[in-house]
């Protein structure tokens, strides 16, 4: 019985050390941070698990992509030196968190992760300004807004987890709560030059205006109960 005692304590002490290990080697860090390492890194090896059509739109300078949905995630980052840092990245943190997770697991020693993706990086005005315009345009989003009803603005991705549990919920209000309010659905991906506009860091994100004023801002997951009291 004692000798299981010790037995059940030494097995606890290994994984507890080991998990221990495991979160020193993953560091996430702000936009700030993150592009101050890379520039002091020679060389460094910096990573987008967004898909190709993500990377196409916009990318951090001599980024490599190699997509976390993709068969070959793991054959593709074995081609990479493990001895030195990696940095990755998404468009908000869900993708690359599970890539980071996965190169720790491959061995490799100093891990850098963007915190809040490439969503906290425009906002952060790290991004190279362009003049082409993804999307809406700033006034032709005001035109939105122009409305004797109140206009609620949900920000989403169709890779966003949350966004995809909201949905149902969101487009059944549209139809049910049309003769009170104005419900619009913009996909972040296809709007980039808004995102950036806004600083919108986080998906989704719902702006209920009224006469064309903000009266209301939430980001992240919110429940139909929540989110129907402030629709009333």
């Amino acid at each position: 019985m004692k000798f299981h005692s010790i037995f059940l304590a030494i097995i606890c002490f290994v994984v507890l050390s080991c998990n221990g290990q495991n979160s020193k080697e993953i560091k996430t860090i702000d936009s700030k941070a993150f592009a101050e390492k890379i520039a002091a890194t020679q060389n460094p090896q910096i990573l987008d698990v967004r898909t190709p059509e993500e990377f196409t739109s916009d990318h951090i300078d001599n980024a490599k992509n190699i997509n976390w949905l993709g068969t070959t995630f793991v054959a593709n980052v074995e081609k990479l030196d493990k001895s030195q840092p990696v940095f990755v990245y998404c468009k908000s943190g869900g993708r690359s968190q599970k890539a980071a997770e996965k190169l720790n697991e491959l061995g490799f020693k100093t891990i850098y992760q963007l915190d809040g993706g490439m969503l906290k990086w425009d906002a952060a005005g790290l991004s190279k300004p362009s003049a082409t315009i993804i999307g809406l345009s700033v006034p032709e989003y005001n035109k939105l807004l122009n409305s004797d009803k109140k206009v609620l603005i949900n920000f989403y991705a169709e890779w966003c987890a949350p966004c995809k549990k909201m949905t149902p919920y969101v487009l059944q209000m549209q139809k049910d709560l049309a003769d009170k309010v104005t419900i619009i659905r913009l996909d972040a991906d296809k709007n980039k030059t808004l995102i950036s506009e806004m600083k919108i860091s986080e998906l989704p994100t719902l702006l209920l205006y009224d006469k064309a004023a903000v009266k209301w801002k939430h980001s992240g997951f919110i429940s139909e109960d929540d989110l129907k009291k402030q629709l009333q």
